[in-house]
């Protein structure tokens, strides 16, 4: 196949992330430059288990001395990194908290022991990204915490957790929902995040309220209180119904925590005195996340058994292959989903493609449906961020349901992540959806290696008529076409993006 021409391939630079399009007015922030130099690699992820670890080996696969803010703060604080070879290395065992990570979810488990990291709680939203240590140690545990970095926090370092191997996203807590289903989220945590819950009529507090889970917790500590801003936050999580179960400041890490738990029945809503936040409306739709903004008002909860969030999920990992009834006759195509992708994982990906898994950490599934493919994966040390398009059928829910991350996203626009930051994308019959909403599918092509770190992977399952061009493009990039093969009008490629680029 021909590849493309030279004045298109100055078209296939990464694009940077939308600014028009904030859920806020900020003054304009470039991308962080990348977390390692183009031509090198990053060290196995079988190292990534430990709790402060890095995911990578300090000299291959630290942190690449860079002019940004965030990484600049990092290395003055010597307590949680050292600098190494011109690299950033997190010694194990280090954390942001005194006393340590371990110590800091010890405390919080004590206080309230119906929390049971790993077991009760899966499924974890940690609000502002600082090293990463709350959610490496969560994972010792089996618990899974998607780190939100802002995008107007100059402390953010959700850069350094994707390097490091742990689940972030970036994004803004301000006008508009974010990329989740409601009611996903077992607990959300937020330590010195310095977020006014109670401003704008608690907006920002009904939108964790909307995506925490029923008898979920939300846990907040902070190390300097502010009377007013906890004054504000008391009234209105009353407000709301949310129980303060514990409130206890720990002296080894020097921390006042505050535990609330969202209730489970919506009586609590009928016997407020003041109807303040009142009660959505009816026909406003809770999973709508996408430009939708945040209004001041309180859904109901789920009441029958056919609704999801009535009962609880079972203890991880028997919550991967346990369905709830809510799910009806889906458990049967959920069920056929697990057993189609445990067999391509098994007698093709993870053999067949010449893939080096003990290189490969960091996973998007771009068009995922009930998160098979992450399921399959689950034995391997690799996360998988389960993105569903925004004009695909609302299966996110079902795949929280099952322990398992993921985000809303529309492909035609650059996803919310910093340059570099996933080992491999994995897109099944991706493109022929986007083909009536994209221009081109080199728009989508470009984001892809905008995301995806120099020799990572891609695999592309799709119809023949549009995999050929797909091949001719990537191509052009100069990535590695590692294997190719068609059958009745359906085809699979693995490409391996290269250091190559455009001569400036």
């Amino acid at each position: 196949m021909e590849a493309v021409p030279r004045e298109e391939q100055a078209q296939l630079h990464p694009l940077r992330r939308h600014r028009g399009r904030r859920h806020e007015p900020q003054a304009p922030r470039e991308d962080l430059p990348s977390a390692g130099p183009a031509d090198m690699p990053r060290a196995a992820s079988g190292r990534v288990r430990g709790a402060g670890a890095v995911a990578r080996e300090p000299v291959q696969g630290g942190v690449q001395e860079c002019g940004s803010p965030e990484a600049v703060g990092v290395r003055q604080d010597p307590e949680l990194v050292e600098f190494v070879g011109g690299l950033l290395d997190v010694p194990a065992g280090e954390s942001e908290f005194k006393g340590g990570a371990q110590h800091y979810l010890d405390y919080i488990e004590e206080m309230v022991p119906d929390i049971e990291w790993g077991k009760n709680i899966r499924v974890v939203l940690d609000i502002g990204c600082t090293d990463a240590s709350f959610g490496a140690t969560l994972l010792e545990k089996d618990a899974i915490t998607l780190s939100f970095g802002l995008m107007n926090d100059q402390t953010d370092l959700a850069q350094l957790a994707l390097e490091r191997g742990f689940p972030a996203a970036v994004g803004n807590l301000g006008t508009r929902r974010l990329p989740f289903p409601s009611g996903v989220f077992d607990a959300i945590h937020c330590s010195d995040c310095n977020i006014a819950w109670h401003a704008s009529g608690g907006k920002l507090l009904l939108e964790m309220n909307r995506i925490l889970r029923p008898g979920g917790y939300f846990i907040i500590s902070t190390a300097h209180g502010d009377i007013d801003r906890e004054e504000g936050m008391s009234r209105l999580a009353a407000s709301i119904g949310w129980n303060i179960m514990a409130h206890k400041t720990d002296e080894v890490s020097e921390l006042s925590a505050k535990i609330y738990q969202k209730p489970t029945s919506n009586d609590i809503y009928e016997l407020r005195r003041r109807k303040e936040p009142p009660l959505c409306k009816e026909d406003e739709k809770q999973d709508a996340a996408w430009y939708t903004p945040i209004k001041a008002c309180l859904h109901k909860l789920p009441a029958a058994i056919e609704q999801r969030g009535t009962d609880w999920p079972e203890e991880w990992p028997k919550r991967l292959e346990t369905y709830p009834e809510w799910l009806g006759d889906l458990q049967e195509k959920v069920t056929a989903d697990d057993h189609h992708w445990k067999a391509i994982v098994t007698k093709s990906y993870l053999n067949g493609m010449g893939i080096d898994w003990s290189n490969i950490r960091n996973v998007m599934d771009m068009k995922a449906i009930y998160g098979g493919f992450a399921a399959a994966l689950a034995p391997q040390k690799v996360w998988v961020m389960n993105v569903v398009p925004v004009h695909a059928p609302n299966t996110l829910p079902i795949i929280y349901e099952r322990g398992l991350l993921g985000m809303y996203h529309d492909w035609c626009e650059p996803f919310s992540t910093y340059p570099r930051s996933y080992d491999l994308l994995h897109a099944d019959h991706l493109f022929s959806r986007l083909k009536n909403r994209c221009k081109h599918p080199i728009v989508v092509v470009v984001e892809m290696d905008r995301i995806l770190r120099p020799g990572g992977w891609v695999i592309v399952r799709e119809k023949l008529d549009i995999l050929n061009p797909l091949e001719t493009i990537f191509r052009s990039l100069q990535w590695e076409v590692r294997m190719t093969f068609a059958k009745d009008k359906e085809g699979i490629i693995c490409v391996q993006k290269t250091a190559w680029r455009p001569p400036s």
